[in-house]
């Protein structure tokens, strides 16, 4: 009796509702996962907050969410993210059939230059000097390093990475992964990161590459901890992360002349302008087009 009660208290969209969010989460693994779920529980309690019920939303009420997310004082790049989360849901809403348009459609939202946002990349000095902290600090660690900032992998496919996973094929040991969105890739390992690799996993036949101090599998938070320590042995000051690496690794193949579309398949992109985002060093005036241009036209005036 009581549960049937409860049913009769709760509005029938509730049910509606998880279904659309459900669904609309379900196509998302980790990491995206746990930071679009964290974004859909900052939107889903403003709308009980304020009394609406998420799938009636329209434009205005949007609107609203997003000067509630600047009244918060958080960055333009954090309210950008978590209102693109919600415009995601919509979006499939619509495909799902949940909804016959999206209200997103039409709000403005708000840009973030790319060139604004504070995204540590190393220098190569310094990365050869946390390289050499690394190399110092253990086999682990080193083969961290390695991993991260000479094959740009990410952290977590770094942490996933096994034993088994490294194969020999056309002359070059191999490391085969599933990396972002469950895609398969296979990623030679240069000599300098295979030894690496090698003294980590010290004759061991199976298991992870990386483990942490208690002999398990390395984790994506004990990652950043290692890399932490190893930075500031290094004298690196800034703050640094296991995606600093992965955009050191791009910015760095850029600036010595790896074509943009080699450096796409590298960093596993589906589109060059997310692996241009990454250059971090596009405004490096050595690099600037006029010195080529200035070098061509100055010499077609020299006879």
């Amino acid at each position: 009796m009581a549960s049937t009660m409860t049913a009769e208290l709760v509005p029938a969209w509730v049910d509606v509702r998880r279904l659309a969010v459900a669904g609309f989460l379900a196509r998302y693994r980790e990491p995206t996962l746990s930071a679009y779920r964290l974004d859909m529980r900052v939107f889903l309690a403003w709308c009980d907050e304020v009394g609406l019920e998420p799938l009636k939303a329209a434009r205005p009420h949007l609107d609203l969410y997003l000067r509630h997310l600047e009244a918060q004082g958080h960055a333009v790049a954090t309210i950008a993210r978590r209102f693109g989360t919600v415009a995601s849901l919509y979006r499939y809403a619509v495909i799902d059939g949940h909804l016959p348009t999206n209200p997103a459609d039409a709000v403005t939202r708000p840009k973030v230059p790319w060139e604004g946002q504070r995204r540590t990349v190393l220098h190569p000095l310094e990365f050869a000097a946390v390289l050499s902290a690394a190399r110092s600090a253990g086999p682990v660690e080193h083969a961290l390093v390695a991993l991260l900032g000479m094959l740009g992998l990410r952290v977590s496919e770094a942490c996933a990475a096994d034993i088994s996973d490294i194969r020999y094929e056309a002359g070059y040991e191999i490391l085969h992964m599933l990396g972002k969105g469950a895609k398969p890739a296979d990623i030679p390992l240069p000599i300098p990161v295979l030894r690496a690799v090698h003294a980590a996993v010290a004759g061991r036949s199976h298991g992870p590459i990386l483990t942490s101090r208690s002999g398990r599998r390395m984790d994506r938070a004990a990652a950043t901890r290692s890399l932490q320590r190893v930075a500031k042995a290094a004298g690196v000051h800034r703050p640094i992360s296991p995606h600093g690496l992965r955009r050191t690794f791009c910015t760095t193949g850029l600036v010595a002349g790896v074509a943009l579309r080699d450096m796409q398949y590298a960093m596993r992109h589906a589109d060059p302008l997310t692996t241009l985002r990454y250059d971090t060093a596009k405004a490096n005036l050595d690099r600037h087009a006029s010195h080529t241009v200035a070098a061509y036209l100055a010499g077609m005036s020299a006879g």
